[in-house]
């Protein structure tokens, strides 16, 4: 099956990451090897009132060749809404965020909370997927609120209309806490009808190929591309150098959002970057209180060096 140019023999996608799915990311994820990405979740009731916040979100590049926009909410109109609203009209498909175990998210009904509600569940679906038109409609789900559910919850989403399903390997109820189960993902692809995308706990070639053995039809990865988004260049079996990557996510950000905001937001950015490196705790030190964003790139240059060096005298 192919999606507007994504063909799910072997699709490995960049997850929705709030607070890290920036525009200037997503695309050195794709100079990776990543086959589609996901923006971060974009509220649907935000959006009805014209959220500058929101719109800033839905940046993207032209470089960018396949990304999905993803909402969350709990009305299946304003859901729906949403998906024919002008700020969402440059992405190829639309995401349905059904996973998000965050309080707040929790709390107000929406996100994990859907998988208690299967018929309001299937309604938001269902309504979304009329407002996309000819555009895809994803959905993104865990195993179940505080059971494993998964194949109710497959079902819905296909006879709702959605294209394919991403599935991360926990309930709600666990939180990021304990094991990804590889064989409720298997399950969900020997029920389903349309392509499933297992997700969860991929940080390296060998966890990829763990998700793989469940049959899957593509992997999604999230927070193992945080600071590592050459975690796709090494699935794909391509080189890239990791301090240009670097250099071409601030730069892409630099064309679109204002210096001193990007000074606090890069922060995250640089210590995930700083982790990858293996730098030490003094440098991190620095990069957490550095103002200069161009200072705090050489210190991660430098931390790239030293890593490098190091490597070479083992070898």
């Amino acid at each position: 099956m192919e999606i507007k140019g994504l063909d799910f023999k072997d699709a490995v996608l960049l997850a929705p990451l709030a607070g890290y799915s920036d525009v200037g990311f997503r695309c050195v994820c794709q100079r990776c090897g990543a086959d589609a990405m996901f923006t971060e979740m974009l509220s649907a009731e935000a959006m009805r009132h014209n959220s500058k916040k929101t719109e800033d979100m839905t940046i993207r590049e032209k470089e960018e060749r396949l990304v999905f926009a993803q909402i969350f909410g709990k009305d299946p109109f304003v859901m729906a809404e949403a998906v024919k609203n002008n700020i969402l009209s440059h992405f190829e498909g639309i995401d349905i965020n059904m996973g998000c175990p965050a309080p707040k998210i929790i709390k107000n009904g929406e996100g994990s909370a859907l998988l208690k509600d299967l018929n309001t569940m299937g309604c938001i679906i269902s309504e979304c997927v009329k407002a996309a038109k000819d555009r895809p409609v994803s959905v993104k789900v865990r195993l179940g609120y505080d059971k494993v559910d998964i194949a109710q919850i497959i079902r819905v989403c296909e006879e709702a209309g959605a294209s394919f399903v991403s599935v991360h390997g926990r309930t709600f109820a666990q939180g990021f806490s304990g094991s990804v189960d590889y064989d409720a993902i298997a399950l969900a692809k020997a029920v389903s009808h349309i392509p499933i995308i297992g997700n969860g706990d991929v940080v390296d070639e060998e966890s990829y190929q763990k998700m793989k053995q469940t049959q899957v039809d593509g992997v999604m990865i999230g927070r193992g591309a945080v600071g590592s988004p050459w975690i796709f260049s090494l699935i794909k079996g391509k080189k890239v150098d990791e301090m240009d990557m670097i250099f071409r996510h601030v730069e892409i950000l630099r064309e679109h959002y204002p210096e001193a905001w990007l000074n606090k937001y890069l922060r995250k950015h640089f210590l995930a970057y700083a982790a990858a490196f293996k730098a030490g705790s003094d440098i991190k030190r620095q990069l957490a209180l550095q103002t200069d964003i161009n200072e705090s790139l050489k210190l991660l240059q430098e931390s790239a060096n030293i890593l490098k060096t190091r490597t070479k005298s083992v070898k």
